[in-house]
């Protein structure tokens, strides 16, 4: 029957990737998706179909009992369990069949093979088995096409960043369609210390997005495996590229491929996260970013994070514990048939190297659902991600000549706000933080945290290092606050002003200590920028402003490229407790503009022009602009600009030629020796 040399296979490439959502990969092999039957034809002789039986098969030892063999002659129906294949037509000398994969099959690489009767096989080819959100049968369905669009197939996304109080974003590209990504990201799944124990074992689990979830966010760090990114939180970036350099996916994952498989430096929470989207929305699980403002590390799982300081007011380095401005983290969409029905939908999975979890750094899946009822005690690391959005904060003063500690004052709500993701559809904010918690101060929320006290055993033993009920209670005599006079800036001068206010009927005596440091955006001070301490008589009830300012010169080089300053108050009350006052301030870089000049239209040029003001009163050199964005340019564009005197407006033209019609966006970044990493991003709508 089947022709002396290889059957040829046509796998009608087009046809297929349409009906499978699979279109926008851009590839000379067929990718489908599981539980959907595609289409092939291939040359063979009349009548074949009788006993023609397909053989497909992935990973390193094919066995059905593994799940990775599977054996299927035709049929007349869609098998509802296994493999099968429906004749469609034959011709003299071609067949066409509709193969079907179960709902849940095994994802990844396989080989194709036909038989007929006792011959040995013959090769159709190989095929790219992937996750299918738009069936209702798989563990990652999904049932919102418009969530479909934007968890799967969009490219392009938003992280949101800064702190509490002022919160940016900056756009990203994700870019799971483009070029070699998908095999790259089967590659990650390869080089996993769950594959290299028993590859066996580890590819018969890979139908299930609980466990690919949890393998990958091992990998995408490079810790205990060689994974894609290197951390690093030092604020000292060389013999590597500064995290907030990145733009994209891509670059990064391509880059490990080509380095064959060396960690790529460097990486902090958003890339982790960002690079975790893209495996994962190439794979087909739905996934996005998510991002917490003052986000606890509690690294002793005590739900409750310690910070400390000197009477100078500085922020000491003392215990694991930490709160971060932002910290960015994934959720992604499937079934837990381990937990139930309630816990299933958006699993949090975190890929940033903070705590280990079975012995190395992964994190999740996390039920979301679970976190909010307090459920910490379910699978994957609830503890770690319910103390995240929950933890209650202890700020201390340590003397480090006695070594001892006084407790300033404790807050429950300080940790997990504006918990912030892209919109589906559209460049916007959306706020998910009451799907994590109930509502701040309410009995609900305060039951919850008792509960997951409670099932940590933390309710039943005495713990010598938390604060007494009494330090607890104990009522400050002054209250305090920074305010921000003017813009926040870099390139201008820090205006703030220290309020104070005497809480009680008497006269108060209060000595204040201040110190400002630039930080990383984890809040681990890396400079000192200004000291100063002022003493003060508030008056009975009186509140008194004091201006604070901080010159450009003076915080110029010891900023971070986070562009994060921590001012803080330490009040000595004469006869009272001491209060605490502090800021964590996120400065703004100058703008920089796009103007596309014209209609962007497919395959023909169209000129962008950006342009960038230097707002200090010194030259800014060293001016690079880097420029990418899928389906306008290839690869990733980048132009030297010369230096710029003071306040004097750079403009840069180049020309982009984009390939598809639709709305796609160009990513932006301007360096310079002043400012690291001015990004901003523009939609560009292509037409026909």
């Amino acid at each position: 029957f089947l022709a002396a040399t290889q059957p040829s296979t046509n796998w009608h490439l087009k046809e297929n990737a349409r009906e499978h959502h699979t279109s926008k990969f851009s590839s000379e092999e067929l990718i489908v998706r599981r539980g959907q039957a595609f289409s092939i034809t291939f040359n063979g002789t009349e009548k074949p179909e009788q006993n023609l039986i397909f053989l497909a098969e992935t990973g390193p030892k094919p066995s059905k009992a593994t799940k990775t063999l599977a054996t299927f002659g035709i049929s007349s129906t869609v098998s509802k369990e296994g493999w099968s294949a429906v004749l469609q037509s034959t011709s003299s000398n071609s067949v066409s069949v509709s193969i079907s994969s179960p709902h849940n099959a095994v994802i990844g690489r396989y080989k194709l093979s036909v038989q007929l009767g006792s011959s040995s096989p013959a090769s159709l080819g190989t095929f790219v088995l992937l996750f299918n959100p738009w069936s209702s049968g798989d563990d990652v369905f999904m049932p919102n096409k418009a969530e479909c669009e934007e968890y799967v197939l969009e490219e392009f996304g938003i992280i949101f960043a800064g702190n509490k109080n002022r919160i940016s974003s900056f756009g990203w590209n994700f870019g799971q369609f483009q070029g070699d990504i998908l095999n790259i990201c089967l590659s990650i799944m390869d080089r996993s210390l769950y594959y290299r124990q028993d590859p066996v074992t580890d590819v018969s689990h890979r139908h299930d997005p609980r466990y690919l979830g949890r393998v990958l966010s091992a990998m995408v760090n490079a810790n205990d495996d060689l994974g894609v990114v290197l951390g690093n939180w030092s604020g000292k970036y060389e013999g590597g590229k500064n995290p907030s350099s990145w733009t994209g996916s891509g670059e990064i994952l391509q880059s490990w491929k080509k380095s064959g498989f060396k960690p790529v430096k460097y990486g902090q929470c958003w890339v982790f996260a960002a690079v975790l989207t893209t495996v994962l929305r190439c794979l087909g699980i739905p996934t996005r970013t998510i991002t917490n403002f003052s986000s606890a590390h509690d690294a002793d799982e005590n739900l409750r994070v310690d910070e400390f300081y000197d009477a100078d007011g500085n922020h000491l380095e003392r215990g694991a514990d930490s709160i971060w401005n932002f910290h960015v983290w994934n959720e992604s969409w499937f079934t837990r048939n381990d937990l139930g029905p309630s816990y299933s939908g958006w699993q949090v999975l975190d890929a940033t190297p903070q705590e280990q979890s079975g012995g190395i750094y992964q994190c999740g899946p996390a039920s979301r659902y679970a976190i909010k009822e307090g459920e910490v005690d379910l699978d994957y690391d609830c503890p770690f991600v319910f103390a995240e959005v929950n933890a209650d904060c202890m700020y201390w003063n340590y003397d480090s000549a006695t070594g001892k500690k006084t407790l300033i004052f404790s807050t429950s709500t300080e940790i997990g706000v504006s918990i912030s993701t892209k919109a589906v559809g559209r460049d916007d904010r959306v706020d998910v933080t009451s799907d994590y918690k109930y509502e701040e101060g309410s009995a609900k929320e305060r039951d919850i945290f008792k509960k997951a006290r409670k099932k940590l055993g933390l309710e039943d033993k005495f713990d010598p290092t938390a604060p007494t009920q009494e330090e607890i209670e104990q009522k400050p005599d002054i209250s305090g606050k920074f305010k921000v006079a003017g813009s926040l800036e870099v390139g201008k001068d820090l205006n703030l002003l220290l309020v104070l206010e005497n809480l009680q009927s008497d006269a108060k005596t209060v000595n204040v200590n201040m110190t400002a440091w630039s930080t990383l955006y984890t809040r681990r001070p890396v400079n000192e920028i200004w000291k100063d301490s002022i003493s003060v008589t508030l008056a009975p009830k009186e509140e008194k402003q004091f201006p604070i300012k901080i010159k450009y010169p003076e915080y110029q080089q010891q900023l971070t490229t986070d562009k994060t300053i921590q001012v803080t108050a330490l009040c000595h009350v004469e006869d009272g407790i001491q209060v605490l006052v502090q800021r964590n301030i996120t400065l703004d870089n100058p703008a920089i503009d796009i103007q596309v000049l014209g209609e962007a239209k497919v395959n023909e040029e169209v000129v962008v022009e950006v342009a960038f003001t230097n707002p200090t009163n010194t030259e800014v050199k060293d001016c690079v602009l880097q420029v990418e964005g899928n389906d306008l340019l290839r690869g990733i564009l980048e132009l030297r600009i010369p230096p710029l005197k003071a306040s004097e407006k750079s403009s840069t033209k180049f020309k982009l030629i984009p390939s598809e019609a639709g709305p796609k966006h160009l990513l932006v970044n301007f360096s310079c020796d002043k400012f690291a990493d001015i990004k901003t991003f523009k939609m560009v709508n292509v037409i026909n």
